[in-house]
């Protein structure tokens, strides 16, 4: 019988930190003393190390961990593309990209259509724009699983690093590094290569949400600048998982106990595996280079106290820096519950054209520049304001808003928006603009086409002519 080696009510234990060094072991001596690979590792262990850069990145971007397991991750036979079935690879590309400026938008996606719908079979490609096989760019799914990925099976991307985002139903995640537990209104992070298992934390509730896999850098927490050496979200409140392993193996590499299958996401594609032994075999490891989770409730939001409303880049939780300076590939921002005090302000976003392209989704609540209800913005549904593509309040939340009494009020109670922002310019794929039938038809007429003229003033006018 398989032996796993952690108490069961210790599943969930966390380190917490953000881009720490960290370092765990669930057998007592398992990690090495002063040096990360000598010629017998304790325990009779293998030593082996998980890079998420180029060796010679600066010391400040140098993403890497040490991994003291029972059998090497090469110890398996050789993948093979997983054929056209429920996992079909045509879930990751979704489609040919159309690049269009009209505004979008979703109505909720659907709850996995059939019960045998995992996690990585559930998981499809909406939007993105460049290309993993040049780790540039990003794609955004939207995921629904009604069950959990078999336990004999583990998962991992050679695309990217992985932003999950829940809507409903909480994920039960095993990461070669250990447990995460991730529910709505928390997020995750996992790592390009790190293979996991997505279980649902309660069987009997299907989870959904949303993901952006980012192909090019990492995560980071934004610059503070002027605000300080705190807020937004802090580095402490990010949480690692603790060493947990299952000893499950034969004599050799290739008569395992158990067999586990590996599916490996490659340029948007799937292969497979099966090998004789269990992944998930890390008895020990350190370095900064792991999963993490982070709960949205404890973002510390900044705002004015006098007047105008703030860009909402103020509300940027991770950022993935591009090599322009201050424009990221990825921005994740949040729209949480907060007190709004602006004097002689107009107190929602504001209309607006943006140089970068922005992807919202709504976990819970409401969103104060979007009324819900029937073709409205609604809890696991999107919309996508493209590069330079006009947007804001609809007409009904810019005249409530124009008319409201100016006292300090919190807006958002109960609620929490979030936005995937981005530099490039954004593709829609086949599946996120027909295949779903989830889009909005007249969005753009609904929102803004009963925008009422204020105006003013009279006749025709012109600046004055220089002679």
């Amino acid at each position: 019988m398989p032996v796993t080696i952690f108490d069961i009510k210790e599943k969930y234990r966390y380190q917490n930190g953000f881009d720490s060094y960290l370092e765990s072991e669930a057998a007592p001596g398992a990690l090495p003393i002063a040096q990360n690979s000598p010629q017998k590792p304790p325990l009779g262990l293998y030593a082996e190390k998980l890079s998420g850069t180029a060796f010679t990145a600066p010391r400040h971007e140098n993403k890497q961990s040490w991994l003291y397991r029972i059998l090497p991750s090469c110890s398996h036979p050789p993948f093979i593309e997983v054929a056209d079935d429920t996992s079909s690879p045509e879930s990751l590309t979704g489609g040919k990209l159309h690049y269009i400026p009209n505004q979008l938008r979703w109505d909720p996606f659907d709850h996995a259509s059939s019960p045998a719908t995992d996690f990585v079979s559930g998981l499809h490609h909406i939007a993105g724009a460049g290309d993993p096989t040049l780790k540039q760019g990003l794609g955004m799914y939207i995921y629904a699983a009604a069950k959990s990925m078999d336990a004999h099976t583990a998962f991992y991307s050679a695309d990217g690093d992985l932003l999950i985002v829940p809507q409903e139903g909480a994920l039960d995640i095993r990461t070669e590094l250990g447990y995460l537990l991730v529910r709505p209104m928390e997020i995750c992070v996992i790592p390009r290569g790190i293979r996991y298992q997505v279980l649902l934390a309660d069987p009997a509730q299907p989870a959904r949400g949303y993901a952006l896999e980012l192909y090019q850098n990492h995560f980071a927490l934004p610059e503070l600048g002027p605000i300080g050496s705190n807020g937004l979200a802090n580095a402490r409140d990010f949480q690692a998982p603790v060493a947990a392993f299952t000893a499950d193996h034969g004599t050799t590499a290739f008569d395992g106990t158990t067999a586990y299958t590996v599916v490996a996401k490659f340029n948007n594609a799937l292969f497979s595996t099966r090998q004789p032994h269990t992944p998930f075999d890390v008895v020990a490891w350190h370095g900064n280079y792991y999963p993490y989770k982070y709960d949205l409730g404890r973002f510390n939001t900044i705002g004015s106290i006098s007047y105008d409303h703030p860009d909402p880049s103020i509300f940027t939780v991770l950022s993935a820096p591009s090599e322009r300076l201050g424009t990221a590939v990825a921005d994740f921002v949040i729209f949480p519950p907060r007190w709004l005090v602006g004097e002689d302000t107009f107190r929602p976003p504001w209309y607006h054209r943006n140089t970068m392209s922005e992807f919202m989704g709504l976990i819970q609540g409401g969103y104060d520049a979007k009324k819900g209800g029937a073709g409205g913005f609604v809890p696991g549904g999107a919309s996508l304001h493209n590069v330079m593509s006009g947007h804001g309040p609809d007409a009904e939340s810019y005249e409530g808003a124009r008319e409201a009494e100016l006292k300090p009020v919190k807006v958002g109670g109960g609620s929490c928006a979030f936005m995937f922002e981005s530099c490039l310019m954004v593709g829609v794929t086949e599946w996120g603009l027909k295949r779903c039938r989830k889009v909005q038809e007249g969005y753009s007429e609904h929102s803004w086409g009963g925008v009422k003229v204020h105006w003013t003033g009279a006749g025709e006018g012109r600046g004055h002519l220089l002679e």
